[in-house]
């Protein structure tokens, strides 16, 4: 959120007087004279004059539809970001990532602690995913999917076993697998293994948050239900 944004939703003055402090350099973020520029999140120190400014903004938990060629960075600086492709007023972050040609759900927010519940590995959160492959599937493929795959790792410089997931078969070249892990082009890595490709991946759910009927390319806030259930 825009420094000026964070400071008026304080409710300690309004937006363009907060303006005014910022180019008199009279706040300090984290101890600093705040730059003209500056984007804030709830985690930073904002004063004024020796004035703790709280923000009392809402939290914000967007569910977007994720199409093809969109990348899962906040960073301004890199080509078809997903910041950018949505445009929206307040500052954001994607929950995790998809790769730049997978599709479907993911969560963007502003909410730090829904990001260290969502990611952390040891809390083995279920991630289903629609695949299609290159050639028909066999029986023994959808096997020893399912009984987890060796793929090797890049960070251990090592092989990595893939947990035991369910594998459903959909049509001769579709199947939908449910992780919970997170391992660096799983599911791509993992097909390959057994001499297939992957030509469309789609996330449809994390958790309890469902894709549903949900557009490519669109977004929509989470219900009080589904935030709730980030929690549990």
């Amino acid at each position: 959120m825009r420094l000026n944004q964070y400071i008026s939703s304080s409710g300690f003055c309004s937006r363009r007087q907060a303006e005014r402090y910022i180019t008199a350099d009279k706040v300090l973020v984290n101890g600093k004279i705040a730059p003209h520029v500056c984007f804030v999140t709830e985690f930073d120190h904002v004063v004024i004059d020796g004035h703790r400014i709280k923000n009392t903004s809402q939290k914000v938990y967007l569910l977007l539809n994720k199409p093809s060629g969109i990348i899962c960075t906040a960073s301004p600086a890199i080509a078809h970001n997903i910041i950018s492709y949505l445009s929206y007023p307040e500052r954001i972050f994607p929950v995790g990532r998809l790769d730049k040609e997978t599709e479907g759900l993911i969560l963007l927010t502003n909410d730090g602690s829904v990001v260290n519940e969502l990611m952390k590995e040891e809390n083995n959160h279920e991630k289903e995913y629609i695949v299609t492959v290159d050639k028909k599937i066999t029986e023994s493929l959808l096997v020893e999917l399912s009984n987890g795959v060796d793929i090797y790792n890049p960070r251990k410089k090592d092989y990595t076993r893939t947990n035991a997931c369910p594998v459903v078969q959909i049509d001769d070249y579709t199947f939908r697998i449910t992780l919970s892990q997170g391992l660096n082009r799983q599911i791509r890595r993992m097909c390959r293994h057994f001499q297939y490709t992957v030509i469309h991946l789609k996330r449809v759910r994390i958790k309890h948050l469902q894709l549903g009927s949900l557009e490519s390319g669109h977004w929509r806030y989470l219900t009080e239900e589904e935030i709730a259930g980030l929690q549990r």
